[in-house]
């Protein structure tokens, strides 16, 4: 079984400046264009590594945005215009004119890079076939249902199943809209589903949070062929220390998970992302030690941010990481827990 209490980040860090000139520049070739990502990819890496972190990708640094970046690599969809997503940020929106088909391993060269350069644990991060379905326009299918499990069959399956063939050993299904539509719980567990059966993998799925506080996942989402619920709690929390339910107001979800006797792992938020503000490596630790309270195994509970800290800047980011493995071996030495 694998240690307890592992640091990872779990969606996109902000790009550097002088990336994001090189890729607007009409005049730069190519080859420049992909130099430059490798060097953020790597940069990324390193970056990660030196705040401490076990599980390891390239912040993202290669895709323009997890939905965007998937939609113009599969046959089938057609770029309709932009639209906001949160926090003024927008990404194109795809129509599904056609049948969904598979053209390539799109994260096929991020896995490469980031298993050739890293030095921990690597997992390389997809987003979902129900996030998949809900941000595009549906102007072919029947139905959603339908849409959401052709892109689990014809599309994230084979994608998840090529990664594995390149040696992806973790990955992570980015799945946002999931419990925004709580109707639909039944639909997003049965893609989710099908895409990771019989692939020899860990597979964790990322959902953000929504203003029912997770209680949409109940029960339909324990039927869920996860590893791992990666969540964001933090945002919701107090700034103050201690292991109370009082202190720790923004932690209350967990005992759904508990009472529901879910079997798989949590990968538990302990920063907020929409903030500078830095956190005192000791409220992470009291948040880690009041989930492993909850849970009552702290080999079912990770450390990350509540979402990617793509919003912040690349100081504050790190700032943030390294509070966040500060935090972590301060309740592995609660625990007992060999670092």
């Amino acid at each position: 079984m694998k240690r307890p209490l592992l640091i990872q980040e779990i969606g996109s860090l902000k790009k550097p400046e002088w990336l994001v000139s090189i890729l607007k520049n009409k005049r730069a070739t190519p080859e420049q264009k992909e130099r430059a990502r490798n060097d953020a990819s790597y940069l990324n890496i390193r970056m990660l590594e030196d705040a401490g972190l076990d599980i390891i990708y390239d912040g993202e640094a290669r895709r323009v945005e997890m939905y965007e970046y998937a939609a113009k690599n599969i046959h089938g969809t057609v770029f309709s215009g932009r639209v906001r997503s949160w926090d003024n940020r927008y990404y194109r929106k795809a129509r599904v004119v056609d049948k969904l088909q598979y053209k390539g391993c799109y994260h096929l060269d991020e896995l490469k890079f980031v298993k050739q350069h890293a030095r921990k644990i690597v997992k390389i991060p997809i987003t979902g076939p129900y996030t998949m379905a809900d941000w595009s326009y549906n102007e072919y299918y029947q139905n959603k249902e339908d849409l959401v499990m052709d892109f689990a069959k014809e599309i994230i399956r084979p994608l998840c199943k090529d990664l594995v063939r390149a040696g992806a050993e973790i990955i992570q299904i980015d799945e946002p809209a999931a419990t925004t539509h709580p109707a639909e719980m039944d639909m997003f567990v049965q893609g989710f589903n099908e895409v990771v059966k019989g692939i020899d993998a860990t597979f964790t799925v990322h959902i953000c949070y929504s203003g029912n506080n997770y209680a949409a996942l109940f029960p339909t989402a324990m039927e869920m062929k996860t590893d791992q619920f990666t969540l964001e709690f933090a945002n919701r929390d107090t700034w103050e220390a201690g292991v109370t339910d009082q202190k720790r107001i923004g932690y209350g979800a967990l005992k759904s998970f508990r009472e529901h006797g879910s079997k798989a792992g949590v990968g538990l938020g302990v920063l907020d992302v929409h903030v500078d503000k830095v956190e005192d490596p000791k409220i992470v630790r009291d948040r880690i030690l009041y989930a492993v309270k909850v849970l009552d195994d702290p080999r079912l509970v990770d450390t990350n941010p509540d979402c990617g800290l793509r919003t912040r800047s690349r100081g504050v980011a790190f700032a943030k990481l390294y509070a966040l493995t500060q935090g972590t071996l301060m309740a592995r030495k609660e625990l007992g827990i060999s670092t």
